[in-house]
Order: C-alpha cells, then sequence, then structure tokens
C-alpha cells in the first residue's frame, strides 16, 4: 500500500453508513424540497390576486390590469379548488419529469428547464379546463401571472439552493465518500477532475489499482493506493464508501461485470469513466468532470411516484374497461369449451419483477397435453435466444390460432394486473427455464413489472430477435411515461388488426 497521502483525501470516518439510512434521508429530503415548492405554488397564485384586488380603484394598478372585469376582484379563497388541481398537475408533471432527482452533477439549467416546460403545460391545461368549466370570476391574466410567479419563485430557489449546496460541499460539508477504480492515467484524470472542483459534492477516499503509482518527484498530484483491485470489497467496507467510479483500462474491462454486480449489490451509486467510446450510449446518462465524460447507467423510471402513478393508470383502465371485456371473455370462454376438451384457462408459472414467479392467466389455445409434446418440437424452434416459437406449431387449436392472431388469449392476465402481478404495458413475462439461460444484461428486463404487451409486441411482436426485444424493453423501463402508454397502446391495434408476427 502507498504511504504517500494527499492531505485532502484522508479518509475521516471508517464506519460504514446504512445504506437504508442514506436512502431514507435522501426521501426526506426530496419530500421537504416538494413540500417548500407547494408553498411556493400558494404563494405565486395568492400574489396576482391580491394585486388584483389592489388594483380596485387605484389608478396606476388599474393600468396593469385594466383587462381584468370587475366581476374578476374576488378573494384568493374562491381560487382554492382551481389552485389544488394546478398543484396536482405541477405535482405530477415535475416528478415525471425528474425535477426531484439527485441535483449532484451540474444539472441545475435541466431543472429550470423543466421548471418552464412543466409550468407552461399545466397553465394551459388550467385554461382549458377553466375555459371549458368557465367560471365566471376566473381570469386567465391571473393564471398567466401565476405560471411566471411559479417560474421566477421556483428557478430562484433552486438557484439559491445550489449555491448554498455548492458552498457546504466546497467546505466539506455533506459530501460523499467517492472511491476510484483504476490507478493508470484514466484513473489519474479523475482523481485530478474530482480534486480540483470541490463544489461536485465528492471527498475522495483514495484508488485500487494492482500497483500502487509512485512519483517521486512529486510533480503531480499523489492519492491514496488502499488496495488492489481484488480489495474493492473490503475497501468498500473500511473506508465507508458511497460512490464508485470504475476508470479501468480497456484491457481490464472483463473485470468491470463483476466490480458493477458488487456495487449494486451493496446498493452504491457507480459511474464509469469510459476508455473507449464502444458503449450504447441510448442506455447511459453523461456528465462531464473537466471534459472528462462519466457514464452513469440510466436509472428505472418506475419507482416510487411513478409506479404509484401507473399502478392507478393500469387499475383504472381495467376497471374502466370491464363492462366490455367480462362479456368478451365469457363468450370466447364457451368457444373454448365447445372447441376442444380441456380447461377454460391456462395457468403458467411465469417470472414478475425482481425475478418473483407467480401464476399467469391465459385462455388455452393448445391442446390440454401441449406441455409434453413440447420436447418433441424443440428442433422445429423458429425463435432465437430462449424463447421457443412456431408459426405452424401442430399443438395450437382452431380457436385457439384466431385467439392468439387477435392477442385475445392475453385477456384474463388483466385479473393479473388487478392483483399487481403484471402491468397493461411492459416487458411480456418470461418462463422460469427462459431465465435461466439469461445474459447478464437481459436481467435488466426484470426490474419492472411485467405487461400484457410492450414495445416489441407494438413494433414486430414475434419476428423480433430476443437481443432487440430486451433492448425495448430495457428502453421502455429507462424512459417510461403515461404519455409513452398511451402512444403503445395506440401502436398496438394495427399491430393487433394485421396479426403480424403474432403466432
Amino acid at each position: 500500500m502507498d504511504s504517500s497521502l494527499h492531505p485532502g483525501v484522508r479518509p475521516t470516518v471508517a464506519t460504514p453508513p446504512d445504506p437504508l439510512a442514506i436512502r431514507r434521508g435522501r426521501r426526506v429530503a426530496v419530500l421537504g424540497l416538494y413540500l417548500w415548492d407547494m408553498r411556493l405554488f400558494l404563494l405565486a397564485l395568492y400574489s396576482p390576486t391580491r394585486c388584483v384586488i389592489a388594483s380596485n380603484g387605484r389608478h396606476h394598478y388599474r393600468l396593469i390590469f385594466a383587462e381584468v372585469a370587475t366581476a374578476n376582484f374576488v378573494e384568493f379563497s374562491a381560487f382554492l379548488p382551481i389552485t389544488v388541481l394546478l398543484m396536482a398537475v405541477l405535482s405530477v408533471l415535475f416528478v415525471t419529469k425528474g425535477l426531484y432527482r439527485d441535483p449532484r452533477g451540474g444539472r441545475l439549467f435541466d431543472q429550470i428547464g423543466t421548471i418552464v416546460s412543466g409550468t407552461i403545460t399545466g397553465i394551459a391545461v388550467l385554461i382549458v379546463f377553466v375555459f371549458l368549466y368557465k367560471p365566471f370570476f376566473y381570469s386567465r391574466l391571473i393564471f398567466a401571472l401565476a405560471g411566471l410567479n411559479i417560474i421566477v419563485l421556483m428557478s430562484s430557489w433552486r438557484l439559491l439552493c445550489a449555491g448554498g449546496q455548492q458552498w457546504l460541499w466546497a467546505q466539506g460539508i455533506g459530501r460523499r465518500r467517492l472511491l476510484v477504480v483504476g490507478g493508470t492515467g484514466l484513473g489519474q484524470q479523475v482523481m485530478n477532475s474530482i480534486a480540483a472542483q470541490p463544489g461536485l459534492g465528492y471527498s475522495l477516499v483514495g484508488y485500487l489499482n494492482d500497483t500502487a503509482i509512485l512519483d517521486a518527484s512529486r510533480a503531480h498530484r499523489v492519492y491514496r493506493h488502499v488496495g488492489d483491485l481484488d480489495d474493492f470489497d473490503a475497501a468498500i467496507h473500511e473506508h465507508a464508501v458511497q460512490h464508485v467510479i470504475l476508470a479501468l483500462p480497456f484491457w481490464e474491462h472483463d473485470r468491470l461485470p463483476a466490480l458493477v454486480q458488487s456495487c449494486v449489490d451493496r446498493g452504491i451509486s457507480y459511474q464509469i469513466a469510459p476508455d473507449l467510446y464502444q458503449l450504447s450510449f441510448d442506455r447511459v446518462d453523461v456528465m462531464q468532470v473537466s471534459g472528462l465524460p462519466l457514464i452513469t447507467p440510466k436509472s428505472i423510471r418506475l419507482s416510487g411516484f411513478n409506479l404509484a402513478l401507473k399502478r392507478i393508470f393500469d387499475v383504472g383502465l381495467v376497471l374502466l374497461s370491464a363492462p366490455l371485456t367480462v362479456p368478451l371473455a365469457l363468450v370466447l370462454a364457451l368457444l373454448i369449451r365447445r372447441d376442444s376438451p380441456g380447461p377454460v384457462l391456462f395457468r403458467q408459472r411465469r417470472i414478475g419483477k425482481c425475478g418473483a414467479p407467480f401464476t399467469c392467466y391465459k385462455f388455452r389455445t393448445m391442446v390440454p397435453d401441449a406441455e409434453a409434446r413440447r420436447a418433441e418440437l424443440v428442433a422445429l424452434n423458429e425463435a432465437d435466444g430462449p424463447l421457443f416459437k412456431m408459426k405452424n406449431d401442430p399443438r395450437v387449436t382452431r380457436v385457439g390460432r384466431f385467439l392468439r392472431r387477435s392477442s385475445l388469449d392475453e385477456l384474463p392476465q388483466l385479473l393479473n394486473v388487478l392483483r399487481g402481478e403484471m402491468s397493461l404495458i411492459g416487458p411480456r413475462p418470461a418462463l422460469p427455464a427462459e431465465v435461466e439461460q439469461y445474459e447478464a444484461w437481459h436481467h435488466r428486463r426484470l426490474e419492472v413489472s411485467p405487461g400484457l404487451a410492450g414495445l416489441s409486441q407494438a413494433l414486430g411482436r414475434s419476428d423480433m430477435s430476443f437481443d432487440e426485444t430486451v433492448r425495448l424493453d430495457i428502453y421502455y423501463a429507462e424512459n417510461w411515461s403515461i404519455g409513452m402508454d398511451v402512444r403503445i397502446m395506440v401502436m398496438l391495434i394495427p399491430a393487433v388488426l394485421s396479426g403480424k408476427g403474432a403466432y
């Protein structure tokens, strides 16, 4: 271990932080920021109504509010119902757009852009609602002023918070303990950049490398060598590391999967400093430190508030469609029963979110002994990867073929949706035998609830390769929005009607 230490990077604590406590603290901070934003909403709406009331009979105010009719000179209490609606709309827009994510990484202007776009959208929705509802005392000018106030107040508050946070980080308060993995030129460049920018909020513990970096001339900054690459787990525990930057040279990239998995298992955030630009940049976020790109894998958006919003969306649509789907299911059950012997429903063990197994329901489309006959058809499989697909599967019944082409065999899975085991839109649930054949990166599709249909079904159904399907599933999980779910549903209509790729 290298004895030469840089005084600014010596660790001050050795007790590992509790990951649950860290996550709980972040949730409390986010909740506090959200509640403060609610106060700013109220202030932004309250101030223009007070100005309108103050302008009544005062010449210098009347010049500004000349277009406001006398009937609009009402107290703020009259605006409370519409204020609650605006707060709800803006809350949904801001949360789904990621306004309350960790600000570390210098995305202040992205947050301000989110505030501006979300506020304009929210005010526009509100004006449309008021136009349809037509309450006599709601002035559109007041809404315009309220929108401007929201943008100014929230942007100013975040500028102030960002400045205060940068100052605290520069003073060494609230920094996250950082470990760099790799001590070659790339690793040194990362450490130089981190040490030169204390406002990023990181406290550099040191680096891991199989050989210590010795610089007798002291011409360059020297950092603490805390061990070899094989000492990764011990260094994480001993130095209470909270964030890791993987800066390995290209000839050691084969060690990345194990290091990444170790970070995931311990709930530690990580970034990758690429030595080669042969990575899929559509699934990563990139930030720069002194011109050096640092890559963070995109987080799954279906968590927290977004997950609750999607759940409400799913259950609401299932219940609203029940008067149509229940009679249709009864008719299909009768057709299946008359077509071939056996049960109406086919129950099968599938793998759900986070690898949890569940019983998936479908209308039976095959003969009763289909699973027993599968072994003799394996050689005729027409799908790649772990999937099994045949265009002319002899086990499919006459009614079953129609159900498959129309995707009506999936109708009983609405029960899985109500039970919370599936969603309307999401990756198709996999069989346990298929999951056993997954490559490491395939498992990311299991981080969200499976669905009745997903992007792959909307774009290509069974004509798409397995890897292409997984990439689409991961893209969906990392870029989810209610709007994306609606677009996929619309795209599914022509895909289902054409029957292309369904077998």
